[in-house]
């Protein structure tokens, strides 16, 4: 019973892993940036980027969704087919009311591209500067630092 089950499982991975490989025509992310680092940030202030990309597959790119990691990140993405060759966006927006601090925050997309991991991830990243907090860390004149 074990060997039938172990047989089961092994023909399951095979046929995964030859579905991905036996989409030569599919469609492919190609991004202009990956990761998007908004440096220094007000607080209250809302922050956007558009991720923009090229579809460098032979098949129309069809993004059936984008989640954030946490509700204080909204994605808009391209709603219709992205042809061969085409470009289409991502446009993230970070709300930076009441989150001073660093942060680091992943968008995930479900989509049709050929891909090794389920699904592809594009990541924001920034620190966000309390009110009343200046731009720039102040300069110590304590010469230890």
């Amino acid at each position: 019973m074990r060997n039938f089950i172990f047989i089961i499982v092994l023909t399951a991975f095979s046929f995964t892993a030859f579905a991905q490989n036996d989409r030569p025509n599919a469609p492919v992310f190609k991004f202009t940036e990956e990761t998007h680092n908004f440096g220094n940030l007000k607080e209250g202030a809302e922050a956007s980027y558009d991720f923009m990309f090229t579809n460098t597959g032979k098949e129309p790119l069809i993004i059936q969704d984008c989640k954030a990691s946490c509700g204080c990140t909204t994605p808009v993405w391209t709603k219709a087919p992205v042809l061969p060759g085409q470009s289409g966006k991502i446009n993230v927006k970070y709300d930076t009311k009441g989150r001073p601090g660093s942060f680091n925050k992943s968008i995930f997309i479900a989509s049709n591209a050929k891909s090794k991991e389920k699904r592809y991830e594009i990541v924001i990243t920034g620190n966000v500067l309390a009110s009343g907090e200046k731009d720039a860390p102040s300069k110590s004149t304590d010469p230890k630092h």
